[in-house]
């Protein structure tokens, strides 16, 4: 917990029991279906549905553009997105029809054939990022995996490094933190690594070049698997020079350079890899492409496609390690298709991207009022408010910022006021249906969750 997020603790706990009990008087079929998920591990879907500042998950019913409604009826103006998973905003109807043709009238939702889908979003994503070459798999976690067997591969070498509270999904060689002398450990609650992480990772701080450096000099780092801004801790912005001093370093000592679009494609149409000028030899990417049908892949440099198909003692035919049977099936092509095509369109950035810039500065105007020591970061059309000020510049200065007990707080005070964001942080990302009205709707239920947690402005 932070030493000072500018409110008071006691205060805060009793808003925060009064906010949960409203909660639980207004979710009874909620409630109800979570009690009754007896035969599900944790009770829900997916362990992490746990994440609750409430008490228990709220039960999704129905959903469209950037509105969900739960199983008790009540409506919520929708920050979260499945965490980017639905970015392009709930059911686009392009992304409905393309699924809906391929099932209902063409049929087949795996055949292990290619469809012609495949090569039109494999063009569309090379003219997006700058990496000709690309393959697909079901999810981004995936996609990492797969580049990460393919630059041990071809270089020979060991290793991976990452960055600190980095988030890669549930890749093992990225669970690994600097601790507090300096040198990788395993990240807390890390389940059941199969060796310990330092013996397959090497850890930097994001903003640290210096750092990178020294891990690098080593010689057994095949890759540097790196999201070009931390999402997943909270939003901390690369600083001017980092990036390039990235790409410089990958290439003085011979690694590659994986980044992980996966978050930070809120940068833009080309993710951050455009916006920003960037040249990774690998780029992956899942979640928002398909417009919410589960999809991942990951982007080759033609050098390094080049290298990989002369191996002819590499198996990427059959069981090499590289592949999945539903992967770039004929749904999850067609979707991404569309969604590219029709939905996620340079315009829709540009539209979600001033949606954003309105809310962060929205949001300041109402920190600074309060005069609480937070900050605002913005990428693209994710923004996210933090409980410090300055914004932290790294990984592991973003987890000490962290205030659990007040993240709770104005997740479920907003909750109860028809609006979600992200469960595990502060995050708010806009779909091309959000409005400027829906801003100002979280702002005016921030502005009052501040005036009772604070009091008066200054």
């Amino acid at each position: 917990m932070p030493t000072d997020s500018g409110v008071d603790r006691a205060r805060l706990a009793a808003l925060t029991a009064r906010e949960r009990a409203t909660f639980a008087e207004r979710h009874p079929r909620s409630a109800a279906a979570y009690q009754r998920s007896a035969h599900l591990f944790g009770r829900t879907p997916m362990t992490w549905m746990n994440k609750t500042a409430a008490g228990f998950p709220v039960y999704f019913e129905r959903a469209s553009g950037n509105r969900v409604t739960d199983v008790d009826g009540h409506d919520y103006l929708d920050f979260c997105l499945g965490d980017t998973g639905a970015m392009a905003g709930h059911s686009p109807a392009p992304v409905v029809d393309a699924v809906t043709h391929r099932l209902s009238t063409l049929g087949g939702a795996t055949t292990m054939m290619p469809t012609e889908d495949a090569e039109v979003v494999g063009a569309e994503l090379a003219r997006r990022f700058g990496v000709p070459y690309w393959s697909f798999a079901l999810t981004a976690t995936d996609a990492n995996r797969w580049a990460i067997r393919l630059l041990r591969a071809v270089t020979g070498r060991p290793k991976i490094l990452v960055n600190s509270y980095c988030y890669h999904g549930s890749v093992d060689e990225s669970l690994i933190v600097v601790g507090p002398d300096g040198r990788g450990q395993s990240r807390e609650g890390n389940v059941g690594a199969p060796t310990d992480v330092t013996s397959t990772s090497r850890v930097a701080e994001f903003n640290d070049l210096a750092g990178l450096e020294r891990e690098l000099a080593h010689g057994d780092v095949a890759a540097v698997l790196m999201e070009p801004a931390l999402t997943n801790i909270g939003i901390v912005l690369p600083e001017p020079g980092h990036l390039a001093g990235v790409r410089e370093l990958t290439r003085r000592y011979g690694t590659y350079l994986i980044n992980d679009e996966t978050h930070t494609f809120s940068a833009g149409p080309g993710g951050a890899t455009a916006a920003w000028n960037l040249e990774p030899d690998v780029l992956t990417i899942g979640k928002a492409i398909a417009g919410g049908i589960p999809i991942g892949a990951y982007g080759l440099s033609a050098e390094l496609a080049d290298r990989l198909l002369s191996r002819p003692d590499l198996d990427l035919v059959d069981m090499g390690g590289v592949g999945g049977t539903l992967a770039g099936n004929p749904v999850s092509t067609a979707a991404a298709r569309a969604c590219l095509d029709q939905v996620l369109t340079e315009r829709a950035f540009d539209g979600m991207i001033s949606t954003a810039t309105a809310f962060a500065s929205g949001l300041r105007k109402i920190i600074e009022a309060y005069a609480v020591p937070w900050s605002v970061s913005q990428l693209g059309a994710r923004v996210e408010y933090r409980f410090t000020d300055p914004a932290p510049r790294t990984g592991t200065e973003s987890a000490a910022a962290a205030d659990p007990e007040l993240e709770d707080f104005l997740h479920v005070y907003l909750a109860n006021r028809g609006v979600l964001l992200t469960p595990f942080h502060n995050m708010a990302l806009m779909a091309p249906q959000t409005t400027a009205a829906d801003v100002d709707r979280h702002h005016e239920i921030f502005d009052e969750a501040l005036s009772e947690l604070v009091g008066t402005k200054s």
